[in-house]
């Protein structure tokens, strides 16, 4: 762990001060500060009070569910965790110090403001709350440090103009690109390698998107074979056994195998949007269905489900067939609810020679 390169809180002199650095936005000065995990812990503040009302307010409510996972993930990772900066406004006079041979308008220095001064904070207060769980569990993360914004406060408008300006652009990752990037989730990593490993997921799958343009020449979503694998594996621990993806590929291998059209989407004789254009399996949420109908046939048909899954070359997969109508389809357009998926699942078991509906295998 870094050690705290000066003292940020002097009790004597009633001041917390911070390394940061100077800048202008909008005419207006603020600072770039390291903030040690003991200060964040001590001193910033959350406007999050239940008793009053939204209009009195300039943060969204705390979602305490959240904090354990954030926390848990700086824990389990203290030498490469990563934290964007955290946003605060300070209702209080900050001054700031040059560092020496800087000048009057020097950038780098030093802010001091009043120990007293409240110290809101405008965006990162779920991060804040995982710093404060984090550091009340391991004390030793107190000199660790964190990138902090600083603003002087300007009033109860301006703090709920902040929060909206700093959130109204934001845009979340999408869940393929997520997973195709997260290299400590073990779930991502088995799924990104069962894509390389399945032939007709292979060069097909949509690894950024989590849906597909007309024109694309990908077939399937990551997010999509996420899905339908979980069901597949229904998977109750991170941690997965090496048999574990050899099922997977086994599975999803004998699928493609099985059902006509994505062999000859394999072959090159037919293009993804053709298959999108006129077949339901063309679609994540028969994807998902079929992963459902796969954790029957691996959990209760262990020895035949090889041959059962051959019963896959006899359904008419058309959007023209109207045993998708009510189903999985409504009016023509494809649905995705759970009961949809799941009568698209009973089908699909039905057509491979088995008689009881999902509900009963899941009893």
């Amino acid at each position: 762990m870094s050690k705290l390169t000066f003292k940020e809180v002097d009790k004597e002199s009633g001041t917390i001060s911070f390394e940061a650095v100077r800048g202008i936005q909008a005419n207006r000065e603020f600072y770039n500060a390291m903030c040690s995990f003991a200060t964040i812990y001590h001193h910033f503040k959350f406007n999050d009070d239940p008793q009053i009302p939204p209009n009195l307010r300039a943060q969204r409510k705390l979602r305490t569910s959240r904090i354990p996972e954030i926390a848990n993930y700086i824990i389990q990772n203290p030498q490469d965790y990563i934290f964007s900066s955290i946003t605060v406004s300070v209702g209080g006079k900050v001054k700031f110090n040059p560092s020496p041979g800087q000048g009057e308008d020097g950038r780098l220095g030093q802010i001091i403001i009043p120990i007293d001064a409240p110290i809101l904070i405008n965006d990162g207060q779920h991060r804040c709350a995982a710093i404060k769980y984090a550091y009340e569990k391991k004390p030793e993360l107190a000199s660790e440090k964190v990138s902090v914004v600083v603003f002087e406060d300007k009033g109860l408008k301006r703090s709920q103009q902040m929060f909206a300006d700093l959130n109204k652009h934001a845009v979340k990752p999408t869940r393929s690109l997520g997973l195709l990037y997260d290299h400590r989730d073990t779930f991502a990593r088995f799924v990104v390698n069962l894509v390389n490993d399945v032939d007709v997921f292979h060069g097909r799958t949509e690894t950024e998107k989590t849906n597909i343009s007309n024109r694309s020449t990908n077939f399937f979503t990551l997010n999509g074979i996420a899905d339908a694998t979980k069901f597949l594996l229904r998977l109750k621990t991170k941690s997965i056994a090496p048999e574990k993806q050899k099922i997977a590929v086994d599975f999803w291998d004998r699928v493609s195998k099985n059902i006509p059209e994505w062999n000859l989407l394999i072959q090159k004789k037919v293009s993804a949007y053709e298959l999108r254009q006129n077949y339901v399996h063309a679609h994540t949420n028969v994807l998902t269905a079929l992963g459902m109908f796969g954790n029957v046939m691996i959990t209760h048909y262990e020895d035949s489900w090889r041959e059962k899954i051959k019963g896959l070359q006899k359904i008419d997969w058309s959007r023209s067939n109207p045993i998708w109508e009510g189903k999985i389809m409504m009016e023509g357009k494809m649905i995705k609810n759970k009961t949809a998926i799941k009568s698209a699942a009973n089908v699909i078991l039905q057509k491979c020679g088995v008689n009881k509906p999902l509900e009963e295998f899941l009893e």
